[in-house]
């Protein structure tokens, strides 16, 4: 099934500048594993050395937080994933 990612303006250094790419996955952890296999500057963002989505990594499916357990929500056919990532600054 086809999904949307959309890419954080932060990450796009990863994706030669896309904004968005088509990935496959039945749940939002796998259509992000097949991102990272895509696109493997993107693993370091993403996930932690124990596999966990970063602290400031935020996952909106359909444009709505997939918080909590955003790794396991179950997509179909269309639906879009949008990597937020937190900024911090002074």
């Amino acid at each position: 099934m086809s999904i949307k990612i959309h890419i954080h303006v932060t990450h796009r250094r990863h994706t030669n500048g896309q904004e968005t790419i088509e990935t496959q996955g039945t749940c939002v952890g796998e259509a992000l594993h097949n991102f990272v296999a895509q696109y493997p500057g993107m693993k370091n963002e993403l996930f932690d050395k124990k596999g966990a989505l970063r602290h400031y990594i935020e996952i909106y499916l359909n444009k709505e937080s997939a918080y909590p357990g955003e790794l396991e929500k179950q997509l179909k056919d269309g639906d879009e994933i949008q990597i937020i990532t937190f900024l911090a600054g002074g």
